[in-house]
């Protein structure tokens, strides 16, 4: 490869890196709220995989006949929401990764 040819190159590589880092900082304000139970647990998620607020509602903490609350139903509505909330900002991030890099990044696991 020729030396305007690498420079072409390099141009390109530079702008990719731009764009990618436009998208991260994008993504920091981008938010996907996710709810389980119908309504009972919502956990809000970032364009970048965190988990930036959960609500509960009292409702999912009620006491049963036998004196306890159904931890174990908790937990199970509150890990379902945080899975589908973070599943779905992954799934942002990669579209708005592919578009900054013209789909190149589709091709390169574990680029970001």
């Amino acid at each position: 490869m020729n030396q305007k040819g690498m420079g072409d190159l390099l141009k390109q590589v530079t702008k990719m890196k731009k764009d990618m880092d436009r998208v991260n900082d994008d993504l920091k304000n981008r938010y996907i709220e996710e709810q389980s139970g119908g309504g009972l647990v919502t956990v809000t998620v970032n364009g970048q995989q965190e988990v930036v607020k959960i609500a509960i509602d009292p409702n999912a903490l009620q006491i049963g006949d036998d004196g306890k609350a159904d931890l174990e139903m908790f937990e199970d509505l509150l890990i379902a929401a945080i899975n589908q909330a973070v599943g779905k900002s992954k799934d942002m991030m990669n579209e708005e990764m592919n578009t900054a890099t013209g789909g190149l990044s589709a091709g390169l696991p574990g680029l970001f």
